[in-house]
């Protein structure tokens, strides 16, 4: 078995907002094409060289909820060839992502991945209280936020 490592060549952040503030109107799966677009660009490197896009997302819900990986990727205009896995661990995803991101280079299962992580609060949607009883109205409504 030969040893392997993994390289940080490039990474990029949007900035940092507040619930409710500057961002909150921009989708998430829009600010990670934005963000993947910045660190393929200034990485160099081919798209579709990508082996793999790995984001993590711990809202996973509203606009989060499906594969925002290979959303993004796809939003930011690059190749259908390159898979994207989405990973939800509620807190530390978007480290869980660069970790198995790291694992798969090391082993040898790829070469080039992009990873990182996605979320909104101020998009995330409301949850309403489940009826205690059939064909209730709903109860309270809570924002998950």
């Amino acid at each position: 078995m030969t040893e392997s490592s993994a390289y940080l060549v490039s990474g990029f952040r949007t900035p940092v907002g507040k619930y409710g503030g500057a961002l909150s109107s921009v989708r998430p799966d829009d600010l990670m094409a934005l963000t993947i677009q910045k660190t393929v660009e200034e990485a160099g490197l081919d798209p579709a060289a990508v082996d793999e896009v790995i984001i993590g997302n711990a809202n996973g819900a509203g606009e989060e909820n499906r594969n925002v990986a290979r959303l993004a990727w796809l939003l930011a205009g690059y190749p259908d060839t390159v898979p994207g896995i989405t990973v939800n661990r509620l807190c530390a995803s978007g480290m869980s992502a660069i970790a198995l991101a790291t694992a798969m280079v090391e082993s040898g299962q790829a070469d080039i991945v992009l990873a990182g992580g996605v979320e909104s609060m101020s998009r995330a949607p409301w949850v309403m209280e489940k009826p205690t009883t059939a064909f209730a109205r709903p109860g309270e409504v809570f924002d998950t936020s």
